[in-house]
């Protein structure tokens, strides 16, 4: 894509954040907006952060691996929003500002071991995904073994827990959507007051979806096909 059509695709899902958002009685500033650049070349996350996008989600660490040399010098916020390996947690552990997709106390372990090996000054920013619908090809903790993973992971010394992620099943009504939305917030609620600490992020909602998990209290939303266009196909 041209720089001029990123621009303008972002400029669109930014008004459709701010009237959603106001929608809610939020604000647009509350909620931050994550490009998803996976399957895109280097060249288009470097006109989406001259557009003025900051923060950019990778599915594949090897496919990160491949860009990071073309775009690491931007000082841009890098989140690992697709499953995670538990072999390769460690390479994770030190490309990656935020890992948004734990789900497995073994995995949330490597993780945290890899980062004390690192010496690293910040703990890593982590997100426990959750499946909210039985599908067999999702990834994600269900919701009656979330309580048990957050009361092990909140421990670890060099991972911050800092809210819950969510892929809900695909729905022809959007209304239908709306319910896994409003089921994560809760979940999240009620994981608050378990632990007795605030989980501040939400993240939820993709680009045929966001504004309804805006409304629903995301405060992170992750949309790719909307700026980017249609993903390469491999």
């Amino acid at each position: 894509m041209s720089p001029h059509a990123i621009r303008d695709n972002l400029s669109g899902v930014q008004d459709r954040i701010a009237i959603a958002a106001q929608r809610a009685g939020r604000r647009a500033e509350e909620i931050t907006l994550i490009a998803v650049s996976k399957t895109q070349p280097a060249e288009a996350i470097r006109m989406a952060y001259a557009a003025g996008l900051r923060h950019f989600g990778e599915n594949r660490v090897q496919e990160w691996e491949g860009k990071r040399t073309a775009v690491g010098d931007l000082p841009a916020t890098w989140h690992l929003v697709g499953h995670l390996q538990s072999n390769k947690a460690t390479r994770a552990a030190g490309l990656f500002h935020t890992v948004d997709s734990v789900d497995d106390l073994a995995l949330a372990q490597r993780l945290d071991r890899a980062r004390s090996e690192l010496n690293a000054r910040e703990k890593l920013r982590v997100l426990l995904e959750v499946r909210l619908a039985p599908e067999e090809t999702k990834t994600g903790v269900t919701p009656e073994e979330l309580p048990v993973l957050a009361e092990k992971v909140a421990p670890l010394s060099n991972i911050e827990v800092v809210g819950l992620m969510c892929i809900p099943p695909p729905a022809e009504a959007p209304e239908k959507v709306r319910l896994y939305f409003r089921r994560l917030r809760e979940l999240r609620d009620g994981l608050s007051a378990k632990l007795g600490r605030p989980l501040p992020v939400l993240s939820m909602g993709m680009s045929h979806d966001f504004e309804i998990a805006i409304e629903e209290g995301a405060t992170e939303v992750r949309v790719g096909t909307a700026i980017f266009g249609e993903r390469a196909q491999k």
